[in-house]
């Protein structure tokens, strides 16, 4: 038995084929026509962007658009001008191409690495994937192909990069299983769009396992089982069966209402990174937007975004979801986040450091730019405009002064907006829950940035294996602090949502509808079991559940009585 990260859940059970990945090797030597070997290297460039636009295009269609995207990015991100022009000098310099992309491409790779925001490390892997792409090109060689594979196949594989799967066999493969990567992994990302269990991050995993060997792939408890006993493989046909049933079972919950077992209205919504999300969003019954994560507009840029371009992206998000609210995150970027037309300073610690409403109040008309662009957006639907990393009342009334302002300059300009659009607060500091009282006067809404809430809260990073344990919402501390939002936002009579991954935890989900949760936002496929989930359980139950669990001393015990009351 191997143990691994559970990335896509489901159970697969198949014969293993070890994907080797491509030999890239190559004799670095100088050159002397540089302006030849730059039109070599040109003309690999539009090749690898042409067939990964090709892969864009299947995968649009085959998985979806929000997937689509991350093959479109490696397009933007092959064509950078800071990684061509490091490119074009080194070969300038003499080097030939591939050496000049590997030197180009690691100093990129490396310093996406260094940054503490995980969906910027993201940027990583792209970088690596795009490198092999353009290597692969430079060289003649040919590239893992999943395009053709016998039915019931568990790929096996170093690292599932999104070029691998833009083109997968969905329909023969069973199972995925990596050496690298994490829940958050575009690979993790892209099998549970297709479905697929996965298991990441399995230690030598390409060597241990061999082509042809029977495996099961428990991509819900992170569990690779090679060559199986007879009962230990009819036990997981009988798992995966029942799995298969309770999938088929949560399509009775589409189209339906979210409710409790006693008729309690929630709100399900969905977390985006961009307007392509929302047929995605749509199409997994969300009935809102509970966090559209706007740094995505700065982030593939290279320069500012304008207040048009801005204003078409919003607005595209409020139309589609024809009148369910939609909650914008203002810019949330900081030293952790390098992007290079904002002049950042890095810092020793950017987590606590000149991030969020910080630098956006620091650079106010950069930020009227943003609150502009909502307030003529919410013209079009309900979008509300939320405050990342508060720490004190000022910064909120500052951020409403700066909206206030833009409503008079609009007004004179006599472009429409939303006069009475919401400003809310995203709650993922102490600070900020044990003020939750008064920011309830100040905010018209609190969503529950639990990522953020738990690594503050208990001083622990999530990426950090030696302390992970900490990172759970089940410690008292953690359980005891969304309580306090929850209530404060409540007994002001505000709409109180949590947009963290916490949402759609179904142990977590009782307790948070005894503490009044109002908003679930979460990632599209977990929509209709939260709404299952919500459906099972009456306030009166909760409330039971929940003074049990916050007279528990450890997050394990809290976790144990949760998991005896799950249902």
């Amino acid at each position: 038995m191997y143990q691994g990260v559970n990335a896509s859940e489901g159970i697969g059970i198949g014969k293993v084929m070890v994907a080797v990945d491509p030999d890239l090797t190559f004799e670095p030597h100088e050159v002397a026509d540089t302006a030849a070997e730059k039109e070599r290297y040109q003309a690999a460039l539009a090749v690898f962007c042409e067939k990964t636009q090709a892969q864009a295009d299947h995968m649009k269609v085959a998985v979806g658009e929000n997937e689509a995207e991350i093959m479109a990015g490696h397009i933007i991100l092959a064509q950078d001008p800071g990684m061509t022009d490091a490119i074009n000098g080194a070969i300038d310099g003499g080097a030939c191409a591939e050496q000049a992309l590997v030197d180009a491409s690691t100093m990129f790779e490396n310093m996406f690495l260094s940054m503490d925001d995980e969906m910027f490390r993201l940027r990583a892997a792209d970088i690596a994937d795009i490198r092999t792409g353009i290597l692969a090109e430079l060289l003649g060689v040919e590239v893992v192909d999943l395009s053709v594979l016998p039915e019931n196949t568990v790929v096996v594989v170093h690292d599932l990069t999104p070029s691998m799967t833009a083109t997968i066999d969905k329909e023969h493969v069973a199972g995925i299983v990596t050496e690298t990567g994490g829940r958050t992994s575009h690979s993790a990302i892209i099998a549970r769009a297709l479905e697929i269990p996965a298991v990441l991050s399995v230690a030598n995993s390409c060597s241990a396992l061999r082509n042809g060997m029977t495996a099961i792939v428990d991509g819900s408890k992170g569990v690779v089982i090679a060559e199986p006993e007879g009962d230990v493989l009819a036990d997981y046909q009988a798992k995966a069966q029942a799995f298969a049933e309770d999938k088929a079972a949560l399509e009775a919950f589409r189209g339906q209402e979210t409710v409790t077992a006693d008729g309690i209205k929630k709100i399900l919504a969905c977390n985006i990174g961009s307007p392509n999300d929302v047929p995605n969003a749509l199409e997994h019954d969300a009935e809102a937007i509970g966090l559209f994560r706007s740094e995505f507009l700065f982030m593939d840029a290279t320069e500012l975004p304008s207040e048009e371009e801005q204003f078409q992206a919003y607005r595209k998000v409020a139309s589609a979801m024809k009148g369910a609210p939609v909650i914008i995150r203002t810019l949330d970027v900081g030293g952790d986040k390098a992007i290079p037309y904002l002049a950042m300073e890095p810092e020793e610690n950017p987590f606590m450091g000149f991030r969020a409403v910080r630098y956006c109040l620091e650079y106010v008309d950069q930020y009227k730019v943003q609150l502009r662009a909502l307030l003529r957006a919410g013209a079009f639907g309900d979008v509300k405009i939320m405050i990342p990393l508060v720490t004190c009342v000022e910064e909120v009334r500052a951020v409403k002064a700066l909206v206030e302002e833009c409503k008079h300059e609009l007004e004179a300009e006599g472009l429409k907006y939303d006069e009475n659009i919401e400003v809310g607060v995203m709650m993922e500091t102490p600070a900020a829950s044990l003020i939750a009282d008064k920011l309830a006067e100040e905010a018209d809404f609190f969503s529950i940035g639990t990522n953020d809430l738990i690594g503050y809260t208990m001083c622990a990073d999530r990426g950090n294996d030696h302390i992970s344990n900490l990172y759970q919402v089940y410690y008292p501390a953690v359980l005891r602090s969304i309580k306090n939002i929850i209530e404060n936002g409540v007994n002001a009579g505000i709409m109180v949502g949590m947009c963290g991954e916490a949402a759609a935890d179904p142990l977590l989900e009782p307790l948070l509808i005894s503490f009044g949760l109002e908003e679930f936002s979460m990632s599209a496929p977990s929509i209709l079991r939260a709404r299952k989930t919500i459906s099972q359980w009456s306030k009166a139950e909760c409330d039971e559940l929940a003074e049990k669990a916050l007279a528990c001393s450890t997050a394990e015990e809290v976790k144990a009585l949760l998991e005896a009351a799950a249902r």
